[in-house]
Formats: C-alpha cells, structure tokens, sequence
C-alpha cells in the first residue's frame, strides 16, 4: 500500500521498548509510504523531538519508566502533533485514560498492521492542514546539487547512487538545512538495520556520504561536523 499525501512521505516517530516490534513497524510503515524514526523509551524519543519534526507519533503504552499514557500528557503541554497509542491492554479505562491525556487515537495490541496505517491516514487527514507548500528548492554543494523533492544527487549531468540509509540521510539534513543534527536523531532515521545501527553507524554512513558530496572528504566544506551537537548539512 502507498500513500500520497501531498506528495510528501510523513514523517512518523514510533516508540517502543520491544525492538523486534519496532523494526518490524519501520519496516511496515516505510513500505507504506512513510518516513520513520524510531525510539526505545521516553527518553530517547524526547531527545529525537528536541531535533526533528514529525507529523504524527506512535507510542507503546507499557513503556519501562515514563510511559506511553504520561509521556503523551506531557507532550500536549507544548504540542499538537497527532499521536497514537498502542496497548495490550483492551480496557475501557485505560482507553479513556490515552484519550483524556491527549491521544488523537488508541489501538489496541495485537493488531493488522493494514489497521494501523488506515488509522493514521485517517489522523493526518483530520490534522490541520499545513501552510501552502512551496518547493523544495535545489540545494548546492558546491560542484554537488541535491533535490529534495526527488531525492536525488547530481554531480554536474551524472545522478550519483544513494544507499538507502545514504538517501534517508540526506533527507534528514535536507529538511534542516544549516542546522546540527543529533547522531542520535540522525540514528533513529536511519533504521535498526543499516550497519548494525547507533551512532557509531552514523559516523561511518558520514565518512561514505562525504565521499560523494565533499572535494576534500577530510576536509568537509558542505557537511559538516559541528562539536557537542552532531552533523549539519551547510549549502551554498
């Protein structure tokens, strides 16, 4: 299933203690057209937020320390980004108590992963609508272009290859430009899978990444490393 929402992949952030459910969510949801972070508790999904704007959250309810039901309270203190729970528990009460925190829905585990991508559909559309979108304009590397609204990198006439985590990379920076990106949040993008995953990760996709865009790979001009905060992508 593909979906074409303005033309635009959403950008969702799902939060679970159980990895083997997070990757497989990712895994699901990215197939289904969306662009996914994801966190393993409260606290990393916090940090993730502190860098990155997402369109909806998905949030395990049974969460070790802060959970799902007190983490969406606190949210809505400062955010009215759409959220969704997910629970094993079937109650009417514990249903009542998500919504009363501010959940937009609340599904209950276990459940179709088809399910889950029609209910947040259905949440983006009730979502206010964003301001007109204007394109998303070129950005340049110096001899490097990037378009954002296809994903693409040209050197001169030639389309130079992206990996996938490469891809989700630039995606990242492109939609903060000349602003640092933690390694962590850059992580989360990435997905479980690339290389192991972490930050350690994300040190080496840079190194690759450098080669492509940079004429001094050891001597970054275009992406750089910013010192305490993590990578910043600087165009022309």
């Amino acid at each position: 299933m593909s979906l074409s929402l303005s033309d635009v992949q959403p950008h969702l952030l799902v939060v679970d203690d159980d990895e083997r459910i997070r990757s497989l969510l990712q895994k699901y949801l990215i197939r289904s057209g969306f662009l996914v972070t994801v966190a393993r508790d409260a606290g990393q999904a916090r940090r993730l937020l502190a860098g990155l704007e997402f369109d909806l959250a998905i949030l395990d309810v049974m969460m070790p320390g802060e959970d799902g039901v007190a983490l969406t309270r606190d949210l809505r203190k400062n955010s009215a980004m759409p959220i969704l729970l997910l629970t094993a528990k079937g109650e009417t009460i514990h249903r009542i108590d998500g919504l009363e925190a501010g959940a937009d829905d609340y599904l209950v585990k276990p459940f179709e992963p088809k399910e889950l991508v029609l209910r947040i559909s259905a949440i983006l559309r009730r979502a206010p609508a964003p301001a007109a979108p204007q394109r998303a304009k070129m950005l340049h590397l110096g001899e490097v272009r990037y378009d954002p609204e296809r994903g693409e990198l040209w050197r001169g006439g030639e389309l130079v290859r992206l990996t996938a985590t490469e891809a989700a990379l630039m995606r990242a920076f492109a939609a903060q430009p000349s602003s640092p990106i933690s390694r962590e949040g850059l992580a989360g993008g990435m997905g479980e899978g690339a290389d192991g995953g972490g930050e350690r990760a994300v040190d080496v996709q840079i190194t690759r990444l450098r080669r492509k865009i940079e004429a001094d790979p050891k001597q970054p001009r275009y992406l750089q490393t910013v010192r305490g905060e993590g990578y910043m992508l600087q165009p022309d």
